[in-house]
């Protein structure tokens, strides 16, 4: 590694250390704050992501070499740790290093972006039965019962048997689109309370039709399931994309994703240890993660803890 590397690599930590001093210093001010910082490791959380997010976004300057780059099939494969190699090489003689930067990239976005998707379709369907309830409630109810009694990696595995190879953008829908159905009944049950509300009443009053009630009135007040829900479903869609690139079927060679890494080395994980080992440390660091942060907002969102 060069040195501008171990230069770029100390200014991603500082970043995170930055960013998280900062979040500490806003988050003092209020009481909401106080009671996410009061969470044992929901600001370690926030370092470790704020890390992976900055090494994903300087992933050309962290990286010293092209993650799909074959350096010396002969000399260099399955190469461990070293100084030029920070951690070692797999056994297509790619730098390890450079493909799990590069892949923080893929993973953190995959599961935020089909996270996204299973937010706005779990929230518009949620507060559209919790709003209008009777037959529509009971339909559309109906309908999660079946979306959460099928097995989620059925429905994948299904899906890559009609298409041979699915294309990364139609993977991170398919999997957005089977992983609303939760978030729906959260939303639900803080919508069938919040629309008996004195300020809906008032909004109704004045003419607001239901749309607007819905998306001006009802859905804002009733952000604090969806932020928690989607801070601990990104972990769970991060696993889910890493079990699926391990069995070869999630996102397509030779982009690299930290379980298609784990796919590649785990065959070598006795002689190779560091091939599967760093990718599986990076996704159990960033799950875990994203898990306290989860917890912590889901602490500082209660209102029953509201003036503490």
């Amino acid at each position: 590694m060069t040195v501008w590397t171990w230069l770029a690599l100390a200014g991603a930590v500082a970043l995170a250390l930055v960013a998280a001093a900062e979040l500490r210093r806003h988050a003092a001010a209020r009481a909401a704050g106080r009671r996410f910082l009061r969470h044992p490791t929901a600001s370690l959380g926030v370092f470790i992501l704020a890390f992976f997010v900055t090494l994903a976004l300087a992933a050309p300057l962290v990286a010293p070499y092209d993650p799909a780059r074959q350096l010396d099939p002969v000399h260099l494969q399955n190469q461990p740790p070293s100084l030029r190699f920070l951690l070692g090489t797999d056994v297509y003689s790619r730098d390890v290093w450079s493909r799990l930067v590069y892949g923080a990239r893929l993973s953190l976005g995959i599961g935020t972006m089909a996270m996204l998707v299973a937010v706005t379709v779990g929230a518009g369907v949620g507060a559209v039965a919790g709003y209008f309830r009777h037959w529509l409630d009971a339909v559309l109810m109906r309908g999660v019962d079946v979306g959460l009694a099928v097995p989620r990696i059925f429905v994948l595995l299904m899906a890559v048997a009609l298409w041979e190879r699915l294309p990364l953008v139609a993977l991170v829908l398919l999997i957005g689109f089977t992983g609303w159905f939760v978030t729906s009944r959260l939303v639900r049950a803080e919508v069938l309370s919040l629309r008996e509300r004195e300020f809906v009443a008032a909004a109704r009053a004045v003419g607001a039709g239901p749309t607007r009630v819905i998306f001006r009135h009802v859905l804002p007040n009733a952000a604090a399931p969806i932020i928690v829900s989607a801070a601990l479903g990104i972990g769970n869609v991060i696993l889910l994309e890493a079990g699926l690139s391990f069995l070869g079927i999630g996102v397509p060679s030779p982009l690299p994703s930290w379980g298609s890494m784990i796919h590649d080395g785990w065959q070598w994980i006795v002689a190779a240890p560091w091939t599967s080992g760093f990718p599986g440390l990076a996704i159990a660091f960033v799950v875990m993660a994203l898990n306290a942060v989860g917890d912590g907002l889901r602490d500082a969102l209660d209102p029953r803890k509201e003036g503490t």
